[in-house]
């Protein structure tokens, strides 16, 4: 293989928007199991479950990296006598704990960027930031009370924290915004009663807060951090939006619902029975089908995106199961389009510039080696 198709495509975000075939772009989906202290992996192409992770401790929130080469979830071992939350990093190569970095205690949600992960720490009002080329934790910011569910915007600048607020019942929660650069929270954004879950629009446009004892879902315009739209909702906990950023899909966790949100209008345009307790909702990568994480039955149904309606049987996995956050993995993406001019000869320079070389590039990004990250973009252009 020549030096000229190792050396391609830089790390952009346009990389991330640029297409791909759907079946090539649909993956695994990790599924935190509470109660089991496990994970289990369903290949969401023939919805069988191909493999089951022992962490060691319950299990919570999960975020599949970008890239989908690292699975990074909650494991909180502190309702069982233990002094500390942890963070188990999950090889998607080998499907095994390759790390356990510990954090404070109480931790629920994750999130992960190109080069960071966020972990929400409710115990100390506290959300833990680790450097994924390391697995070190290398900062630790404040933010509102009791801070829940966390998501990175698409071009790993920003991340939203939803803030419980737990303590003062029927109080209004915040999401507390964080500056990816300085890792400071630059706004508060007053929402509803006790947000969990929180997503972004693949555009970094909205944010969508479940606010769950507020039955309601905020919206949030990013540019000027404001709430410009009430929705009603059951319940709402965990919230998931389309790739094409067309529709959000939030499950309601009383009523054994999910409700389906038009972005165009934020109004909900459908309500579809699932099972009892849904938690956790993720999108495939093309946007054809949403995952469901039923607690109350332990299994995961499955949502048709383009009729709205549940298919196919439901997927029994662990005890507990929880998935609260992006838990379906997506292929790695790189700068230009497939099978294009211009998907070659960007790579290097970009990487290099980024991440301070190509072996950095390749430890930050979860591949073994720098071949392993160039047979990964040779793959992508190749379409």
């Amino acid at each position: 293989m020549s030096n000229t198709r190792l050396i391609i495509c830089a790390l952009t975000l346009a990389c991330m928007l640029a297409p791909a075939s759907a079946h090539a772009r649909n993956r695994n989906a990790y599924i935190t199991n509470n109660t089991d202290g496990t994970v289990s992996v369903i290949d969401t192409r023939t919805n069988t479950v191909t493999a089951t992770i022992p962490v060691g401790a319950p299990v919570y929130g999960v975020a599949v990296a970008p890239h989908g080469r690292k699975v990074y979830v909650i494991a909180d071992n502190t309702g069982t006598g233990g002094v500390s939350s942890a963070v188990a990093v999950i090889d998607a190569a080998t499907n095994t704990v390759s790390a356990m970095i510990t954090i404070g205690p109480g931790a629920t949600g994750v999130a992960a960027s190109r080069k960071k992960v966020y972990a929400t720490i409710q115990a100390t009002n506290t959300v833990s930031v680790i450097d994924r080329a390391t697995n070190t934790v290398v900062d630790s910011i404040s933010v509102g009370n009791n801070p829940y569910g966390v998501v990175v915007s698409p071009d790993s600048s920003k991340v939203y924290v939803a803030d419980a607020n737990f303590n003062t019942q029927n109080q209004s929660g915040t999401v507390s915004v964080i500056d990816a650069k300085t890792d400071a929270v630059t706004a508060t954004i007053p929402v509803g009663v006790q947000p969990f879950g929180v997503a972004i629009t693949p555009d970094g446009s909205k944010v969508y807060v479940a606010n769950s004892m507020g039955n309601t879902v905020s919206v949030i315009d990013t540019a000027t951090n404001a709430v410009i739209a009430t929705i009603s909702a059951t319940n709402p906990f965990g919230v998931t939006v389309t790739p094409d950023g067309s529709k959000v899909y939030v499950s309601d966790d009383i009523s054994g619902t999910v409700s389906v949100i038009d972005t165009a209008t934020d109004t909900v345009i459908a309500t579809i029975p699932v099972a009892t307790n849904p938690i956790g909702v993720s999108s495939t990568a093309d946007g054809s089908k949403v995952y469901v994480v039923n607690f109350g039955t332990n299994a995961v149904s499955i949502v048709d995106t383009a009729t709205n309606t549940v298919v196919g049987f439901p997927i029994p996995v662990g005890g507990g199961p929880i998935g609260f956050g992006v838990f379906i993995q997506l292929p790695p993406e790189f700068a230009g389009v497939p099978g294009s001019k211009n998907c070659h000869g960007k790579s290097v320079s970009a990487l290099a510039k980024e991440f301070g070389g190509l072996d950095a590039a390749a430890a930050a990004l979860g591949f073994s080696d720098v071949q392993g990250l160039q047979d990964a973009i040779q793959a992508f252009c190749e379409g």
